[in-house]
């Protein structure tokens, strides 16, 4: 016979609203549903275990009278105009906790192997002018404007700014999904990124849910975070001006590390309008428009009425871009992308030498079959 159990009706309904689940996908699982919501029935405990699993929700929490709060295990530097923030999806906690497993042991993989730290982590604060601060982020990752604007494409131009930051000391992680799960995806309307800030082992994760410029520029920003020390989760838009000082300085260490002022008005077309302009300059720059359209208000060369008339012009027409085209792409398929290269070499190379589980090697990566264990190993060079 089976065992009917007294699942809270308010956490099922918080429960399914949260996996963003309407009624009849789940009536179509759980026939029942409409009843356990009255109180007219209960359901199994097989059956409260499989709705558990299909909301990505602990299943003790059932039992409780009321929905738990759920916090963020950083701070929340997001920006919410005129509401409150929204209770964090479980797709976004089950990031940032795989983020802090993942981070946690590579600080000790270098403790244990005696790698150098990087001295940038904290080395600035909020006095500091953001032209320096992003003059420093340039020298310390070495690459210069005008290698990034001789890249032919956005994603040639990401590729290169994550490689030189993981050189540098950074683990950079790029998903648009939780793990390795693909039918669980991030939302670019709840984050873009996020900083872990840490001596050892300082980390950025991007959504790649969102377009290349766009991640171009969150990238920026977070590095601004790890100078500064300050971990969060972060929602840059370029060109905006947030509400927190914190954010906006970020915002301008990423505007200046990107498209410098005295670039910019080296490559200014005085005669040309504004839309024209800001297209070729984010070609030219590898940038959004709407990073060049606010460093053309930023160098003097528009007014804030032209910046606020051409921004929310902009903004949809770049809304309804995104909308129409898929996020992510090829390069984030690779283990590489998804984990960094620089934490996948160090699991695999662990793991290779018996240091590190297999199981916990396959958890931290993603991966599920050991065959393609040893093609990634293979594939970023760790083995022959």
């Amino acid at each position: 016979m089976s065992v009917r159990v007294p699942a809270s009706i308010p956490v099922l309904r918080w429960a399914a609203l949260r996996a963003r689940l309407d009624e009849p996908a789940i009536e179509r699982r759980f026939r029942q549903w409409p009843k356990w919501l009255s109180g007219e029935a209960q359901p199994t405990l097989q059956q409260l275990e499989s709705f558990a699993r299909m909301t990505h929700t602990p299943i003790g929490y059932f039992f409780l009278p009321e929905p738990p709060e759920l916090r963020l295990p950083v701070p929340d530097f997001r920006t919410f105009r005129d509401e409150a923030p929204a209770a964090p999806s479980s797709e976004l906690l089950d990031t940032l906790y795989l983020c802090q497993q993942r981070q946690e042991w590579y600080s000790e993989y270098v403790r244990l192997h005696g790698l150098p730290r990087p001295a940038f982590v904290g080395s600035v604060s909020m006095k500091h002018a953001p032209e320096t601060v992003a003059a420093e982020i340039r020298k310390t990752l070495g690459l210069s404007v005008e290698e990034r604007r001789r890249l032919s494409t956005w994603t040639d131009a990401l590729r290169r700014l994550i490689a030189k930051a993981e050189e540098a000391g950074v683990l950079v992680m790029a998903s648009s999904i939780v793990g390795s799960n693909s039918h669980r995806k991030l939302r670019v309307d709840e984050f873009r990124g996020f900083a872990l800030a840490d001596e050892a082992a300082p980390l950025v994760f991007l959504n790649a849910a969102d377009s290349k410029a766009a991640q171009m520029f969150t990238l920026a920003h977070e590095l601004a975070h790890v100078w500064l020390g300050a971990s969060g989760l972060s929602d840059p838009t370029a060109g905006s001006v947030p509400e927190l000082e914190l954010e906006r300085w970020c915002n301008r260490v990423a505007a200046e590390l990107l498209m410098p002022l005295e670039e910019l008005h080296n490559a200014h077309d005085p005669v040309a309008d504004v839309p024209a302009e800001i297209q070729r300059l984010a070609r030219l720059f590898k940038v959004s428009t709407l990073v060049a359209l606010r460093r053309l208000f930023d160098a003097g060369y528009i007014d804030r009425g032209t910046l606020r008339q051409h921004y929310r012009e902009e903004l949809d027409r770049v809304r309804a871009l995104e909308r129409s085209q898929a996020g992510g792409g090829d390069f984030y398929r690779t283990l590489g992308a998804r984990t960094g290269k620089r934490f996948a070499r160090a699991v695999l190379a662990s793991t290779l030498e018996g240091q590190t589980l297999f199981q916990d090697a396959f958890r931290m990566l993603g991966v599920r079959k050991t065959s393609t264990f040893y093609e990634a190993a293979r594939e970023l060079g760790v083995s022959p």
